[in-house]
């Protein structure tokens, strides 16, 4: 599943989706990071002034991969070249 974001409450969502299409709860979450589940719960809301590194704890603990991708499409693998 590929999902794109361009806003703090995009991320969240996108988190939120795929927690939730694992059957996880945000306490499954916190107990493979070690943080609140408030911090789960405001990352998922969209707080913008979430740390990089905390979205990337949750990100691991989803299987999930942080991506750069210019906007507005896909990329070709002649403009890679």
């Amino acid at each position: 599943m590929d999902l794109s974001a361009r806003t703090a409450e995009q991320i969240g969502e996108a988190i939120r989706r795929t927690r939730k299409a694992r059957g996880w709860t945000q306490g499954d979450i916190s107990a493979r990071t070690n943080l609140r589940v408030a911090t789960i719960s405001s990352l998922e809301n969209g707080d913008a002034g979430t740390k990089l590194a905390t979205l990337l704890a949750v990100m691991a603990a989803l299987g999930l991969e942080f991506r750069l991708a210019p906007r507005g499409g896909s990329v070709e693998i002649e403009d890679i070249f």
